[in-house]
């Protein structure tokens, strides 16, 4: 959060001196803004393009989040309650955008469709959901710890310098903008889900 919030200052202090024919940091920080927007819109639709700056956060605390462990410390995603905070903020943003946009009424009995006896099973698979997001998050990046750990016990004295490094581009850096990725592509598709149009 630290370095999202120092990131943040210095992109707004810098906004006074920001010309109308970009050039420079300009140039990257319009580049980021444009694909957080060209994401949100192709997944979402052109008219949920105000989630753009909210999803982009997200992605940005993930990946930094899961980056941490290259400065070799555990990182932030690597414990169950940020992963399934994150989570219910989904989760309660799909229930909010359900209601408002269908009516309390329509939206209860959303859970009766196909078949009124699916209920009990539709309840299930709405709870489900952030209990899958949290735990794939969770357990991806948790996984990469215990391996990295192992492998760093494992190996003796001088070879912690050279072979460690090859897995962390793996473990920390792929892994970590991957699962990025698909929880906020499955956040984004759940709450589109949710708002009927």
């Amino acid at each position: 959060m630290f370095v999202l919030i120092v990131l943040a200052l210095f992109v707004r202090f810098s906004i006074s001196r920001f010309k109308e024919i970009p050039k420079g940091f300009q140039n990257v920080m319009e580049a980021i803004v444009d694909i957080f927007d060209s994401f949100t819109v192709s997944t979402m639709g052109e008219s949920k393009r105000r989630f753009a700056s909210f999803y982009g956060s997200v992605f940005l605390f993930i990946l930094f989040s899961n980056l941490w462990g290259l400065l070799g410390m555990r990182p932030p995603t690597s414990d169950l309650a940020t992963t399934l905070a994150l989570a219910l903020m989904t989760f309660f943003m799909v229930q909010y955008y359900g209601i408002t946009t269908k009516g309390i009424g329509n939206y209860l009995k959303g859970f009766l469709d196909p078949m009124p006896f699916l209920l009990p099973l539709n309840v299930i698979g709405e709870l489900a959901n952030p209990v899958s997001l949290s735990f794939r998050l969770f357990g991806n990046i948790v996984g990469g710890v215990i391996i990295m750990g192992l492998i760093y016990a494992a190996l003796p004295g001088i070879l912690k310098i050279g072979i460690p490094a090859v897995l962390h581009i793996y473990f920390d850096v792929f892994s970590g903008v991957l699962q990025s990725f698909i929880f906020v592509m499955l956040s984004m598709i759940f709450v589109s889900g949710a708002i009927e149009e």
